[in-house]
């Protein structure tokens, strides 16, 4: 007989006392990062195959706007010498993708931010360091942020982090985030749904988008 080892690492979690559900608030926004056709150019090194979650990244994106829902879109601008990414440019030469005037660096098509939407320009993993997000969505009273974009186990998950950090609700659309390994995608869904806010199907983040209501949704 054969044992679920996903099943038991879900018990061991559980029993150690992570994984706390956490209620959403009523005061969401979307936070959508680094929809960069780095990801999505199979020219750039750093293509990721990440066309479906892109494609659920649309979906989301216009619920939001139909709700009414704030919207922030975040895309990384370095130097070409990378003076202001520091470390992290030395340690990851390919972030020369997103160094400025960069074909890379762009905007999936239909994932730009529209006027009056917030634009976050970054150099680092989280869209909170140094850029001043906090502030902006605390200004705008939000509590909850639905949270997609690229990649799972980078800027998704440090954002994720920071998110939970500065008291807002995390919620990651499982759908709508993506990575270049299936594997290390789902290792990071399942720490951050354990140690730092939810992970909602992209279905169930639609339902609530449309609700506009504070229960949690059927299949979350």
């Amino acid at each position: 007989m054969t044992t679920d080892p996903r099943g038991a690492q879900q018990q061991d979690y559980e029993a150690a006392g992570y994984g706390h559900h956490l209620a959403p608030g009523r005061r969401p926004a979307l936070l959508l990062i680094d929809p960069a056709r780095a990801y999505t150019d199979p020219a750039c090194s750093l293509y990721a195959g990440v066309e479906e979650p892109v494609a659920a990244m649309r979906v989301l994106l216009d619920a939001a706007r139909a709700a009414g829902v704030p919207v922030v879109v975040t895309r990384v601008d370095i130097r070409p010498d990378g003076s202001d990414a520091g470390v992290f440019f030395r340690k990851v030469p390919a972030l020369t993708a997103f160094t400025t005037g960069s074909p890379f660096a762009a905007y999936v098509e239909g994932l730009h931010p529209l006027p009056g939407e917030h634009e976050v320009v970054k150099q680092f993993p989280s869209a909170f360091f140094g850029t001043g997000l906090a502030d902006h969505l605390h200004g705008l009273g939000v509590d909850t942020l639905f949270i997609a974009g690229l990649s799972t186990s980078g800027c998704v998950r440090a954002s994720t982090l920071d998110a939970m950090q500065h008291g807002f609700v995390p919620i990651v659309v499982a759908d709508a985030v993506g990575d270049r390994d299936a594997e290390i995608h789902r290792a990071n869904l399942f720490d951050i749904a354990h140690k730092m806010g939810e992970v909602w199907s992209l279905e169930a983040s639609l339902q609530r988008l449309a609700a506009g209501a504070t229960a949690v949704p059927a299949g979350s």
